[in-house]
């Protein structure tokens, strides 16, 4: 009921902000949007879609090693092609992740820890935004550095409260270490599994690389978009705006990650000087690329399913009786005359 519920807080939060969008700055915004784009920005985006997955998949496969599962970077390019369209095409934008976690999980025969691979793969990714984002936000010139110069005091009191609750949670983590409970097995599970597939001397240069890269290729793709749009704004101040746009990504209110972004893009395009309706269309090209991008894994759906009809098709091997069911005939004895003459 629980799980019922905040699928659909996600839903209508995601729709509530399109069908915000739509009443203050009009549909031409998002028809815009499709207009622009011409076949040299879709090829540019979707070239650089190939290489963030690629990427991705990358990393996903040094997480899964790093955790003692095997992983090959052909099956993990497929697979995440296929989670990327899934996140796409359907609301949420995490169920493709899970499809990806489960089906390797039972093709390794360990569904728990696949799951949890798939998890620190997508935090790694997330922490590098993070960083990244927070460190340029706080020292590019941008509508987020002038709000949190205009209420410093505000900003250092929840600074101060956020280094508390963590140093809160690193003393909770130091107690649950030395602890009997199921709590505490499970914190030293989840501390071994992020040494084991994160912070591992052979895994975290590739991870962080990875990351690194595939926000690069996050930012180009808005880059892009923007070029499209018609944006001419020198690039050194879009990267803060794009950067805004890739965190909204993060939040869990979205459909196929349609909502925040656009509505995070119109605020900060607005709040910097330039047309709040420019944002919108920008991050609605951002969204069309994304999607395109995300086409080969419908081919890897549709071929998987192929493959799967064929094999169910196919004549196979007669199927093996049980040994319970074979009934065994007892043979009639030799007669008396022959025994007696073989010497039995």
């Amino acid at each position: 009921m629980n799980r019922s519920i905040w699928a659909w807080v996600r839903l209508l939060g995601g729709v509530g902000i399109l069908a915000v969008l739509l009443w203050r700055l009009g549909t031409g915004a998002f028809l815009d949007g499709l207009r622009v784009i011409d076949a040299s920005a879709l090829g540019t985006a979707f070239a650089i879609g190939v290489a963030t997955t690629v990427l991705s998949a990358w990393r996903w496969c040094l997480v899964a090693r790093g955790l003692g599962l095997r992983l090959s970077l052909r099956g993990a390019v497929a697979d995440y092609y296929k989670a990327l369209f899934i996140n796409a095409a359907l609301p949420g934008g995490v169920l493709g992740d899970v499809d990806r976690a489960v089906q390797h999980g039972r093709e390794e025969g360990d569904v728990g820890r696949s799951v949890r691979a798939v998890v620190l793969e997508r935090t790694a990714g997330q922490i590098v935004l993070l960083s990244v984002g927070l460190g340029v936000l706080v020292t590019v010139p941008s509508p987020v550095l002038a709000q949190l110069r205009e209420h410093g005091r505000a900003v250092a009191v929840a600074a101060a409260v956020l280094a508390g609750v963590a140093v809160l949670l690193v003393a909770a983590v130091g107690r649950l270490r030395s602890g009997a409970s199921r709590w505490a097995r499970a914190a030293r599970t989840a501390l071994a599994e992020i040494r084991a597939g994160l912070l591992a001397r052979r895994n975290w240069p590739g991870i962080v690389l990875a990351s690194t890269l595939v926000l690069a290729g996050h930012l180009a793709t808005f880059v892009v978009a923007a070029r499209a749009a018609g944006s001419h704004a020198p690039v050194l101040r879009l990267i803060p705006l794009m950067l805004l746009a890739l965190l909204a990504m993060t939040l869990p209110v979205s459909i196929g990650g349609w909502g925040p972004r656009e509505g995070v893009t119109a605020w900060a395009f607005g709040a910097a000087g330039l047309s709040a309706a420019q944002g919108l269309t920008i991050a609605v090209v951002y969204g069309l690329f994304a999607f395109v991008a995300a086409l080969p894994g419908l081919v890897v759906i549709v071929s998987r399913a192929a493959r799967g009809r064929a094999k169910a098709q196919a004549p196979g091997e007669p199927a093996a009786v049980p040994a319970e069911l074979v009934t065994v005939r007892p043979q009639p004895a030799p007669p008396v005359r022959e025994l007696v003459g073989s010497g039995a």
